[in-house]
């Protein structure tokens, strides 16, 4: 089975956090890439919505993310736990999570949950995980 729907956390995964918003490395590479292998990428953080449009404008504007990034279907949630069935559509067997974070991650759902190492200080521009991650993507979607 295919690779149907990509959901990515934000903080620790795309961006340091909401307040620095350092970019990590080769994030429009990996987008680009996510895109590539499903049209169907959401966003699912605890940021709040009008926070993450807001960055991800800025890394637009910044040439760091492509256009679409701003526009991505953003994931509405509550609870403790990001359960992938709260995204529209979702066929749980054909979805991946990508966070940095197990906590968020619901204890029937961590097969479906590709864990990256969290971007935390000290920031590096020989940061890899991004480029790691988008190898394993490609590779699940050709094993699935």
């Amino acid at each position: 089975m295919k690779i149907e729907i990509i959901a990515l956390d934000f903080e620790g995964t795309l961006v340091s956090n909401a307040i620095s918003q350092i970019p990590r490395p080769h994030l429009y590479e990996f987008l680009e890439g996510c895109k590539a292998i499903t049209e169907h990428v959401v966003m699912f953080t605890t940021v709040r919505e009008e926070k993450f449009r807001q960055i991800a404008r800025l890394l637009v504007s910044e040439s760091v993310a492509p256009d679409w990034f701003e526009r991505m279907e953003y994931v509405e949630w509550d609870g403790h736990k990001k359960d992938l069935s709260f995204i529209n559509d979702c066929n749980i067997e054909s979805t991946f999570l990508v966070d940095d974070v197990e906590a968020y991650v619901m204890d029937d759902q961590k097969d479906r949950w590709l864990e990256i190492e969290q971007f935390a200080s000290p920031y590096s521009d020989s940061d890899t995980e991004l480029v790691s991650m988008l190898r394993r993507l490609q590779e699940s979607n050709c094993t699935q």
